[in-house]
């Protein structure tokens, strides 16, 4: 009976380690979050795509979909949608003038709009909601539900049909929620969003948001889990909301707040809370990994069963793991404009790649030190694992902002320095690296034996996803690009500042 019952528990584990570490493109073409599912893997099962484009003269392009002038998200494309976030210099509906947060949602076929969710900024102090940032944070979707977060921090579930099969609820007030504090209502039209719920996590969080909220639901099974955007007021030497919650759990149906870390992470944040959850199996057993917005990386154990209504859980804490240990820990903000000198923060995605967990970290790009590193750890153990665990740790020139791509035992990350590298992920060796010329902010996309990334300079590079390094493509194009490309569906989709390019050898 013993043989029989290790045996089986042998066979679960098996499965739902297939089941959470199958790249999402392998079970469909869609990609309808932030990297793999799950695991945030920036690599893609898509074949056929294009080593080389051209927007001038039509080579390899599908179609192009005007943006704004800001465009910092990456596309997310599902069940024949591309959705995409921007800002409102180009309205396309004349009714919202002035600056806005825009999602837009496009066809997957040639790019027309299909409907638009409309956000109005924070009014008053600019750094609670930064002026024409536009709407920052990929949704993940399921189904018919579009799970979003707002560049005034509101985590929404939109239907993927907008209101042209109707207004559904629960709530159906939208017209004030598209409106400007103070102003009357919007009446909503067919090319609106059909906000089903909103949990906002000023008001019911108590978070303090800085600049925008950036972040990239994680969903597992009814539960989204997401990093809350809580940071430094605008002296950037203050945290007003030192109690609030960092990492956040809700209920998908209704967005009832479920659960909360408790790790008093507040008064350690450096800038902001920027960086998303990923979840992954570490012998047998299902783990959220989250890096804070003090730079350490925690892993929780994940919400079972939600809570009685009017309760909210407290997140268990598995371990902890500083990939900076000795840099300030208390009063950092003493550290802000030192650019030798000052804590680390993540705003990038820890990657969960075959039991390994792949993380950059290292100096704020505005306000810290330049030193930086991309570091390769084992999650399992307990407590403070920080000197215990690691595997494996690289320098970068620069700040970074980059999550990595692991693939055929490469890993591939850039860094604010404008360099791309390509290391071995087994041991942290440097293959190679290339000067793009300018900042990355973007995370480098690995599809069809490619490296597809771009800079803040308009450079557009494609290089071989292999050990020796080959630059098949540099192009030029219509402004900066700081949002990562994805594929879907045999074609490449390239974000920049004006527009969105959908690139694809089919015709």
């Amino acid at each position: 009976m013993p043989y029989k019952f290790t045996s089986l528990r042998k066979i679960v584990v098996i499965m739902l380690f297939l089941l959470y570490s199958v790249p999402l493109s392998v079970l469909a073409a869609d990609r309808p979050q932030w990297g793999q599912r799950f695991s945030r893997n920036m690599v893609s099962s898509e074949t056929g795509l294009p080593d080389t484009f051209d927007p001038d003269t039509g080579k390899n392009i599908k179609w192009v979909a005007p943006l704004g002038t800001e465009s910092y998200a990456t596309p997310v494309i599902a069940s024949g949608r591309v959705f995409i976030g921007t800002n409102n210099k180009k309205p396309r509906d004349p009714r919202h003038q002035g600056d806005r947060g825009i999602m837009l949602c496009l066809d997957e076929k040639d790019g027309s709009l299909c409907w638009q969710l409309t956000v109005p900024k924070i009014p008053g102090d600019p750094f609670l909601d930064w002026p024409n940032a536009g709407l920052c944070s990929p949704p993940t979707v399921e189904g018919d539900r579009v799970y979003a977060v707002s560049n005034r921090g509101e985590v929404m579930c939109l239907d993927i049909h907008g209101q042209k099969n109707g207004n559904d609820g629960p709530l159906r007030d939208e017209g004030r929620l598209l409106a400007p504090p103070g102003e009357s209502p919007f009446e909503i039209t067919p090319y609106d969003a059909d906000i089903l719920w909103s949990f906002d996590m000023k008001s019911q969080a108590g978070i303090y948001p800085h600049d925008t909220a950036h972040s990239a639901i994680l969903l597992d099974g009814d539960f989204l889990y997401l990093n809350t955007g809580n940071g430094v007021d605008n002296t950037h030497r203050r945290i007003r909301a030192p109690d609030a919650p960092s990492l956040i759990v809700l209920d998908k149906h209704t967005g009832r707040l479920l659960a909360k870390d408790n790790q008093r992470i507040g008064p350690r944040i450096f800038h902001s809370t920027w960086s998303p959850p990923a979840l992954g199996f570490v012998d047998g057993r299902k783990q959220i990994f989250f890096a804070g917005g003090d730079g350490i990386l925690y892993g929780f154990e994940p919400l079972k069963t939600p809570p009685s209504e009017g309760r909210v859980h407290i997140l268990k804490n598995l371990w902890r793991y500083d990939g900076d240990p000795n840099a300030p820990k208390q009063e950092v903000h003493r550290y802000t404009r030192n650019r030798r000198e000052s804590p680390s923060n993540v705003k990038s995605t820890p990657v969960f790649h075959k039991g390994r967990l792949f993380l950059t970290l290292g100096g704020d790009i505005w306000w810290g030190k330049n030193k930086a590193w991309i570091q390769c750890i084992n999650p399992g153990g307990s407590g403070d694992i920080s000197r215990s665990h690691r595997i494996w740790s690289y320098p970068l020139r620069r700040h970074c902002c980059s999550t990595p791509a692991i693939y055929n035992n490469l890993a591939f990350v850039a860094d604010c320095g404008g360099f791309v590298y390509c290391l071995d992920a087994r041991t942290g060796r440097l293959l190679w690296e290339h000067d793009t010329g300018n900042e990355i902010w973007a995370s480098p996309l690995v599809a069809d034996g490619k490296v597809y990334l771009g800079n803040r300079r308009r450079t557009f590079s494609i290089f071989a996803a292999a050990p020796e390094k080959k630059l098949l493509a540099s192009l030029k194009l219509d402004s900066a690009m700081d949002g990562t490309p994805v594929a879907a569906n045999r074609t490449l989709y390239v974000t920049t500042m004006k527009n969105l390019y959908a690139i694809s050898l089919q015709p």
